[in-house]
């Protein structure tokens, strides 16, 4: 996410574990923009706005497998990669059964759509079974909401996608905390070459 693998595993499981996932993050500002967006919704909704510094899109979610393999997932990820390119977020959903709100693109970036192919198709040559389903751009910013609304337009904003990064998440009591492992720039007909990040929690989840 082995014997029989399950979703985002490796190639075998043993010893300590790792929960990773591989996303892409808003500059601050956007990431503000949405988080007070979130927070409006909930005023009528309820539940839990994800935090400005915890927003990100999901890429693929490798779930929990040893911290032997993670020298596999970087290869994997050095050798996937997409041109740069803008990720517009002019839509708003909420899926009411799973209490999320969520924003997207009206239409997922081809670009966004290579990058998210590209790297699925690594992971899955270094053995690592992820889900199945049709990749879908989305940014979740409301959790635990219940009541079902109409939601107000987002406002606009600007997302360049410049890099890529590996992420852990850490659980706990409360919300997950993330921790950036490395970083994936991108460039023009290029593959990537990742770089370690400086150790940085993004800080929950929600709130």
């Amino acid at each position: 996410m082995h014997g029989q693998r399950r979703r985002g595993s490796g190639p075998e499981r043993s010893g300590a574990t790792m929960r990773l996932f591989f996303a892409v993050w808003p500059p601050e500002e956007t990431a503000e923009a949405l988080h007070r967006w979130a927070r409006r919704v909930r005023e009528a909704t309820g539940g839990r706005a994800v935090d400005a510094c915890a927003i990100h899109l999901t890429l693929a979610f490798l779930g929990a497998f040893p911290e032997s393999h993670l020298g596999k997932v970087l290869a994997s990820a050095r050798r996937a990669g997409a041109a740069p390119h803008a990720l517009p977020l002019d839509a708003a959903r909420q899926v009411a059964r799973r209490g999320l709100v969520w924003a997207g693109p009206a239409q997922t970036p081809p670009l966004l759509e290579a990058l998210a192919t590209s790297l699925q198709a690594e992971l899955r040559s270094e053995g690592f079974e992820l889900d199945r389903r049709e990749f879908l751009a989305h940014v979740t910013l409301l959790r635990q909401a219940g009541t079902r609304v109409e939601l107000p337009q987002l406002p606009p904003l600007d997302w360049p996608v410049t890099e890529f990064t590996l992420v852990q998440s850490r659980l706990g009591s409360g919300p997950a905390n993330y921790e950036i492992l490395a970083r994936f720039p991108l460039v023009a007909g290029e593959r990537v070459s990742g770089d370690p990040a400086p150790p940085k929690s993004r800080a929950s989840a929600g709130q």
